[in-house]
């Protein structure tokens, strides 16, 4: 049940990434584009589906995993559209820029124009040598003089004076590093100019009932894992009073996380949304909350501080109630077969280092390499959070381990990283076939995440250390125990 609601939501996630990317460059159908990458999930979650706890055999886990990308991107380039202008020569630089919902394509500066955009540049700080008009932006190419933050904020000054609020100035790095501005039509503009026709920022009504539905549906999972029948709390809604532990835990936890997500988007001036939690009325109850911030971020350090705040957030809520959960939860027989690190029933602790040590550090000698937890509530809520944490961490695309490593060490290199997790993640689920589903999600995540507006400035040395050490967190969060801690600790 488990593995087909997660084949339904890495195809319903797979689906509306082609249909909002790959269907605008291909006339190849979605749908078959959808068949092909969906291949090896279907494969390997039939394997599992028959076979249970049995271990894929390496072939029917690389085949499928080479053969199919391969088939995929055959498949985009023998149906692709020819490109709408031959000027794409840097089209991967300018591209990203900016979340636009639309292209908008600039009037062209005349003469005089360009003359003052061309005052705009100070010798000592960006001595200006040419313009480009490109179809998403005016490409200023220069020579960096100063300090990044001096030069963006002076030229974009200078710009503001002149033109107003008619451009968004962004200051980035093509592929060979060499820096540039970029002048791209303001969309918000666009939408202050037009407020009948922008889509409201805040839905307060939407946010409250979606938080009611959200606490009930996380409720109803709370009361089913405290194993009562579903008849039994219908017919005596006081039964429901069980399920709260669960429910207000997650719901907190959840809560925390996507309220200090908000609180850090707004200190930077971001336009956002409300949060909005995902009721689904199985299973957890919940698929989490989000925000949708409909601003770039203003520079790489306000990346980073509203990515690490988000993580730090969660842990910090919940590992107190992991902790206090796992001293209500009871020790139980290990089975092969059943035992898991999605079962609460009976979960296998090995896979993380640090769920192992805290289980082991509260459950005591009780618990051993021959036995599962059976997880109180409340444990089941502060394992999921910390979960979250761990998914959050992995750096790759728009996760906050992403827009982590791509603050410390730019977009180029946060590409490479995030390349090698992800091969990193498919070799951790040979070993623990539980990941094999979070390894081929992962492959459909977009490795580019969005660039800042000034995405040129670094992070100062305290920063960088900030973020090691939360990187290092995911280490902490997703290897297994070394043999030889584990016989220190007697597990």
């Amino acid at each position: 049940m488990i593995m087909l609601f997660w084949l339904i939501i890495l195809g319903l996630m797979t689906y509306w990434l082609l249909q909002r990317g790959v269907a605008q460059i291909t006339r190849t159908p979605v749908w078959l584009l959808w068949l092909v990458m969906m291949t090896p999930a279907f494969i390997w979650g039939t394997w599992i589906w028959i076979y249970d706890q049995k271990p894929i055999p390496a072939g029917l886990v690389i085949i499928p995993f080479i053969v199919c990308p391969c088939l995929y991107w055959f498949l985009v380039q023998w149906g692709r559209l020819p490109p709408p202008s031959p000027e794409s020569d840097i089209a991967t630089a300018t591209k990203p820029i900016l979340p636009l919902e639309k292209p908008s394509f600039p009037r062209p500066l005349d003469q005089q124009e360009e003359d003052i955009l061309r005052s705009c540049f100070p010798w000592t700080v960006f001595p200006l040598h040419n313009i480009e008009y490109r179809l998403q932006a005016v490409i200023c190419r220069g020579q960096l003089r100063s300090n990044p933050d001096r030069a963006y904020q002076t030229i974009r000054d200078n710009i503001q004076a002149k033109f107003s609020d008619r451009f968004l100035i962004a200051f980035q790095q093509d592929l060979q590093d060499k820096p540039f501005f970029a002048l791209v039509p303001n969309p918000y503009k666009e939408k202050a100019d037009n407020p009948l026709q922008s889509e409201p920022l805040t839905r307060p009504i939407l946010a409250f009932c979606l938080f009611l539905i959200t606490l009930f549906t996380t409720t109803a999972a709370g009361v089913e894992m405290a194993n009562i029948p579903l008849d039994a709390w219908q017919d005596h809604p006081g039964l429901l009073l069980a399920g709260l532990p669960y429910s207000i835990a997650l719901m907190g936890i959840l809560g925390i996380h996507v309220s200090v997500h908000y609180l850090a988007v707004r200190r930077y001036q971001m336009q956002t949304t409300l949060p909005y939690f995902i009721p689904i009325p199985f299973w957890l109850g919940t698929l989490g909350a989000f925000i949708q911030m409909r601003s770039p971020f203003p520079h790489r350090q306000a990346l980073f501080d509203i990515s690490v705040v988000r993580v730090l957030a969660g842990l910090i809520m919940s590992l107190p109630l992991l902790i206090w959960g796992l001293s209500q939860s009871t020790v139980v027989p290990f089975d092969p077969k059943t035992s898991g690190f999605l079962n609460f029933e009976s979960l296998n602790p090995s896979f993380s280092f640090l769920l192992t040590v805290l289980s082991k550090l509260i459950l005591g000698a009780g618990l051993t390499s021959e036995h599962a937890i059976h997880l109180h509530p409340v444990a089941i809520a502060g394992y999921l959070g910390l979960m979250i944490t761990a998914f959050n961490l992995i750096p790759i695309g728009q996760l906050d381990g992403g827009h982590i490593v791509h603050a410390m060490f730019g977009q180029k290199i946060s590409l490479i990283i995030g390349q090698v997790a992800r091969f990193l993640i498919l070799i951790l689920a040979l070993i623990h076939s539980e990941f094999i589903i979070l390894a081929l999600l992962l492959f459909f995540f977009p490795l580019q995440d969005e660039p800042a507006l000034n995405d040129v400035s670094e992070l100062n040395n305290i920063r960088d250390v900030i973020g090691l050490s939360t990187l290092g967190l995911l280490l902490l969060l997703i290897l297994p125990m070394p043999s030889v801690v584990a016989q220190w600790f007697n597990y």
